[in-house]
């Protein structure tokens, strides 16, 4: 049985042209929608994504773009995480401790450093203007997530030509094809 995607959006809900948006429509995705998607606040956006997971049965992958990364981080933190959540695609994580970050990703300062509890794949762009690449590839490794760049892509969104962004695709297969368990036939 194919997972079911939970898109975990970042700061404004992430368009109706992002890939978050249009995978959530391709796939029939189930998406975290938050009260308040321009005021992040990491503990009710946690609790947020925890109701989602707690209400949507069967396995799960997480999707989530920048702020959304950082509420996956915060709540695998202070959750307990089912065993239903198979894997997270985390892409373009902002750095919440940069001195020209947003007040709102500050407020997710610092990023919890343990390893996640589930396997996690992070793609950051190399010209990220929320996050030096060597930082989010130093993040996956405290994460023990498995770290792929998407070269000089900006933030990955809609604003830097990011819209059905058939790559992402492409390594969402590789991510369940990854941790998928293998189809069993009896003979």
């Amino acid at each position: 049985m194919t997972p079911t995607l939970v898109i975990v959006p970042g700061l404004g809900d992430s368009g109706p042209e992002h890939w978050q948006t249009l995978w959530e429509q391709k796939f029939g995705a189930v998406r975290v929608r938050q009260d308040q998607p321009d005021r992040p606040e990491p503990t009710a956006w946690a609790a947020r994504l925890d109701e989602v997971v707690r209400n949507t049965p069967g396995a799960l992958v997480l999707v989530a773009h920048s702020l959304g990364v950082s509420t996956v981080a915060a709540w695998a933190a202070r959750f307990a995480v089912p065993e239903r959540v198979r894997a997270a695609l985390l892409v373009a994580p902002p750095d919440p401790e940069r001195p020209d970050a947003l007040e709102e990703v500050r407020r997710f300062a610092p990023l919890p450093s343990r390893p996640l509890p589930f396997p996690a794949l992070v793609v950051a762009s190399e010209n990220d203007p929320y996050a030096a690449f060597e930082w989010a590839e130093a993040l996956a490794a405290s994460w023990d997530a498995a770290f792929v760049t998407a070269g000089a892509a900006g933030h990955l969104n809609t604003a830097s030509g990011h819209g059905e962004w058939p790559e992402g695709e492409v390594l969402l297969s590789e991510l369940l094809h990854a941790w998928t368990p293998p189809h069993i036939t009896r003979l």
